[in-house]
């Protein structure tokens, strides 16, 4: 078969790519390793940016999202005795909105369906021919036939262990990445949430995040060691933990109830450049993973994909300016992310084997942000995306 753009990964940055490459009259497959149920029984992050939230507008997918997300002006953080509220509609104008990666997939699936747009779901055995070349092209098998699709270019979204990223030389690529000695042990309850905005909480057994998808769908994590599993953990066990590490005000809020998800994720942060090499252009998690404090992972990927689709949108309008200049482009603000979930992770978390000096430097940063107007801005601006 023959596309201008062979898509390699078919979850929310893969499906986005598409569907904004077709309305501009860009032809595009997409190849995912596994079906369209796995795809979308994960459950991912679920605050996006406002930046995101215009680009799936501007997809012509933003209906149910305005109508079922939730908006969030701003969010509460909490550590070594204080609490900040960080406003970040009075501090920089935008919110966020919570609307769960699994419904952004979702809305993408079925207009791509709507368009009948080409999906291929339990694409096996992927591999990428002649990247470097003017005529690329990708191998895979599906429901027992091999393919080939001729393309003029490839998009690598198929994440950190997919195939896009190990195509490009070793000694082209420099990987930067700081694994961090401890996990989230995350929760999904149909629970009302603590609070009606996230709550960030640093404390000395641990940090704890509360999170919701909607008014009866909270999402709850712990800070646990990697040594345990997620099994070890009975839902009474979390909720007495969480209600530990939260202050007291809101701890007496906390509704409690059985979990029906649960699972231990590391935490790492990783950037591998440059994100192109020949043909092939990485995006999301193939080119970087970030700690969820910042809640930067899916926001990061649409940056990416914000970058790529008026790149080659542009390629085929004939210039060639910003596909030359993408991975450099995205990187810089790939950086940038990385850097403010990186801060807000050594602010909040706690780490043991450091001591008690970062322990006090922690708490002098909480009590800067809850004083410092500037300081509370910088946060809010980075929270709520920086912008394209």
């Amino acid at each position: 078969m023959r596309h201008q753009v062979c898509i390699i990964g078919g979850g929310p940055s893969g499906l986005l790519l598409s569907l904004l490459l077709r309305r501009a009259g860009v032809d595009a497959v997409v190849l995912e390793r596994r079906s369209r149920d796995y795809v979308l029984s994960r459950i991912r992050a679920g605050v996006l940016e406002q930046g995101l939230c215009d680009m799936l507008r501007e997809a012509g997918i933003g209906s149910r999202m305005q109508a079922e997300g939730f908006v969030h002006d701003g969010t509460i953080i909490t550590a070594h005795g204080t609490t900040v509220h960080i406003d970040f509609k009075k501090l920089t104008g935008k919110t966020v909105t919570i609307y769960g990666q699994t419904e952004v997939t979702r809305d993408l699936y079925e207009e791509l369906d709507r368009i009948s747009a080409p999906v291929f779901h339990e694409a096996e055995d992927v591999a990428i021919h002649d990247a470097d070349s003017d005529a690329p092209h990708v191998t895979f098998t599906h429901q027992g036939r091999s393919h080939r699709v001729d393309c003029d270019f490839i998009a690598g979204c198929d994440g950190f262990h997919g195939v896009s990223r190990n195509t490009i030389p070793k000694a082209v690529r420099r990987e930067f990445e700081n694994v961090y000695p401890f996990g989230w042990l995350g929760i999904l309850a149909h629970t009302p949430p603590v609070a009606d905005e996230l709550v960030y909480s640093g404390h000395e057994r641990g940090f704890a995040l509360c999170s919701m998808r909607n008014a009866n769908l909270s999402r709850h994590y712990l800070q646990v060691p990697l040594t345990g599993k997620a099994e070890d953990w009975s839902d009474d066990a979390f909720w007495a933990e969480l209600r530990r590490r939260l202050p007291p005000h809101l701890a007496e809020t906390l509704v409690t109830g059985p979990s029906i998800e649960k699972s231990i994720a590391p935490l790492r942060s990783f950037i591998s450049e440059p994100m192109s090499w020949g043909r092939i252009y990485l995006a999301g998690d193939a080119a970087h993973i970030v700690p969820p404090t910042g809640a930067k992972g899916l926001n990061l990927a649409a940056s990416d994909i914000h970058y790529l689709s008026k790149a080659l949108i542009a390629h085929y309008a004939g210039d060639e300016g910003l596909l030359a200049g993408y991975s450099a482009t995205a990187l810089a603000r790939v950086w940038k992310a990385s850097r403010f979930s990186w801060s807000l992770t050594r602010m909040l978390h706690h780490f043991p084997a450091e001591g008690s000096f970062l322990a006090r430097m922690q708490a002098a940063e909480v009590d800067y942000l809850a004083h410092s107007t500037a300081a509370q801005t910088a946060l809010a601006e980075n929270y709520v995306g920086l912008p394209y």
